[in-house]
């Protein structure tokens, strides 16, 4: 069979992989996608959207329990844990079914199958159908990650579960261990325990969120242990022994020694590993460093005419990272001049109660790279909005170069600050300084005012506190 031959071929339909093919296909190119699963990728189909359904259903059930507060009568709450799955894997259809649809409206040539790269320039894809060999000067590798499985902590979907098992539950865990408490661990740890789970978190770090502000993972830790979590730090399991039927005795192990203690479930949620493997990747002569193909700023390779992009090419782990990496890459083979994309100005949102956001560098971090700095905090009980809302536990944080005024990192944990982050992302995109948002005036009464007064803090203007 003849190949065919496109101008551009992409790798992988997640957020990066099929924003990549948009975008080269509006700029006049002839693209075809290949996806060997569901086009959306994780993300969609079993990440970001289907995990803020779940946490959406748990927030309602949160404020039913919470009506008396507000004036109101709810009688009877309860929940039914396979409804709320299935509106949440019809949210994930409802978007995935709208990728096909772009796909279709762009013009982009899909094929559903496994892609092998052979030589330079070459996809070959093995669908139900046979092999379909496919040329292209430009190929842009979209893989993504996936789970990463640690020895003895694997995953058998019956008592030990991955975030795909616990996105579609056979059962409403009664004593929940969550091992890690990165953002995944730490969404799922919050589900599950506002519907009634007796949930314990174990991290190997010295506290939970461990790549946020110090002062940010304590407030959010407090939280978390008001609800009723166990929190472990600087704790690893060792070992899990499984009981099929009964539940887990896992082996954990602090500064103090090992000890056990029994669940019925364990979710693992210890970080992702690249797909890189059976991709024909290493032949090709691609750099890949544990698990992840190495490229420069602009997601190149250092093989002529392919890059990667989005969770396959490195840290940060986010869909939005990827979807703008494929629009530079499709502008950079289109012969424009893209802008390279700054790791350090891409917020992190993590969805747990409460809100967990961040851009830039923690004040720690901000030390450590010599900056002399000033830190302005602002805390939710100072806005009438929060105390309107019925939310009144957060704070937000901003860090700035003394020296300049350069707005270095910003910092929240509350309701809803997982919106609230961008205003500061579009700060330091600009490259604003502590004066032009001091002079911005914000509107009233909102949740925003509070990013004006902890900027105004750091300087010692606050005016609310």
């Amino acid at each position: 069979m003849a190949a065919r031959n496109f101008d551009v071929i992409v790798v992988g339909a997640g957020p990066g992989g099929y924003v990549a093919a948009i975008r080269a296909a509006q700029l006049g190119k002839n693209v075809a996608i290949v996806e060997r699963e569901h086009l959306g990728g994780i993300c969609l189909n079993w990440g970001c959207i289907p995990t803020k359904a779940l946490l959406r259903s748990a927030e309602v059930f949160h404020l039913m329990h919470r009506a008396k507060e507000f004036g109101l009568k709810a009688d009877g709450i309860g929940y039914d844990l396979d409804a709320v799955v299935a509106r949440s894997r019809g949210v994930a259809k409802q978007l995935s079914g709208g990728i096909g649809h772009l796909m279709k409206k762009n013009k982009i040539t899909v094929f559903m199958g496994a892609a092998t790269l052979p030589a330079r320039g070459k996809v070959s894809v093995k669908t139900d159908k046979g092999t379909e060999e496919l040329t292209a000067p430009a190929i842009i590798l979209a893989t993504g990650a996936r789970a990463r499985e640690l020895p003895g902590l694997e995953a058998d979907g019956d008592l030990v579960w991955t975030y795909k098992h616990a996105l579609q539950p056979k059962r409403m865990p009664k004593k929940l261990l969550v091992i890690g408490s990165g953002a995944i661990g730490i969404e799922f740890a919050s589900f599950f325990n506002t519907l009634g789970a007796e949930v314990t978190v174990c991290e190997v770090m010295d506290r939970v969120l461990p790549v946020e502000d110090a002062e940010i993972s304590a407030f959010a830790k407090k939280a978390f242990v008001k609800q009723g979590m166990k929190i472990l730090e600087k704790t690893t399991v060792k070992k899990l022994d499984r009981k099929p039927g009964v539940g887990v005795t896992a082996h954990l192990e602090d500064a103090k020694g090992t000890t056990t203690a029994e669940f019925d479930t364990v979710i693992s949620a210890v970080g992702i590993v690249g797909n890189v493997e059976n991709l024909g990747l290493e032949a090709l002569g691609v750099k890949i460093d544990r698990t992840h193909v190495v490229t420069d700023e602009y997601c190149r390779t250092g093989v002529e005419g392919l890059y990667a992009i989005g969770d396959i090419a490195g840290a940060p782990w986010l869909a939005h990272k990827a979807s703008h990496e494929g629009v530079m890459v499709a502008e950079l083979i289109a012969g424009l001049h893209p802008h390279a994309i700054k790791p350090n100005s891409i917020a992190g949102c993590t969805y747990c109660h409460p809100q967990v956001a961040s851009v830039g560098l923690t004040e720690q971090k901000a030390k450590d790279a010599g900056y002399t700095v000033k830190v302005g905090r602002f805390p939710f009980i100072g806005n009438g909005k929060a105390i309107a809302l019925g939310e009144a536990e957060g704070m937000i944080k901003t860090v700035f170069d003394a020296k300049t005024g350069e707005l270095l990192g910003a910092h929240m944990v509350g309701a809803e600050v997982t919106e609230l982050i961008q205003g500061y992302v579009v700060g330091r995109s600009l490259e604003t300084t502590e004066e032009d948002l001091m002079n911005t005036v914000f509107p009233h009464p909102t949740l925003s005012e509070m990013m004006h007064e902890a900027v105004l803090d750091a300087y010692g203007r606050a005016l609310h506190i």
